[in-house]
């Protein structure tokens, strides 16, 4: 019986370290450029905002940090590089608390609208930078925005 308690315990704390090491990697340059293969695979987001001319570089991190910790660079609606945020020029800048992005990209289908609806003072998303309104508005654009978070869930 202390052998299975010991191998259980030991077994979930493997688990534990395991999530987070990868809770660690989420905005890395790494996932970054993994969140761009995903991205560029996924013709409703790129085919969408191809036809609307969509440029533009886009920032994510944690809410309450100095800075954004990944960036993208998306030209014609394709991401054309990504990586660790160098103090490039943003167009927009998405922020969270951790716990927020860690819900939303465990959900199957992503965040809802109800969910990017929310206050940033209730957990929800913050536009550091950005129209927020204007892209809520704007179904060519809302479309691909809520598609690239079920993305950002598919990278492990």
């Amino acid at each position: 019986m202390l052998k299975q308690l010991v191998k259980i315990t030991a077994f979930t704390g493997l688990l534990f370290s395991m999530s987070l090491s990868q809770a660690a990697d989420l905005f890395s340059a790494e996932w970054m450029n993994s969140f761009k293969d995903a991205w560029n695979k996924n013709s409703e987001i790129t085919e969408t905002l191809a036809k609307i001319d969509f440029n533009s570089t886009i920032a994510y991190g944690f809410k309450g940090d100095d800075k954004p910790l990944g960036v993208i660079k998306v030209e014609k609606g394709i991401v054309t590089s990504a990586g660790a945020y160098n103090d490039e020029e943003l167009n927009w800048d998405l922020r969270a608390p951790k716990e927020t992005w860690d819900k939303w990209l465990a959900a199957e289908n992503g965040p809802s609208k109800l969910d990017l609806f929310k206050p940033a003072w209730l957990g929800g998303l913050k536009f550091q930078v950005g129209n927020y309104s204007a892209m809520m508005k704007n179904p060519s654009m809302m479309g691909p925005f809520l598609k690239s978070f079920t993305v950002m869930g598919q990278i492990k």
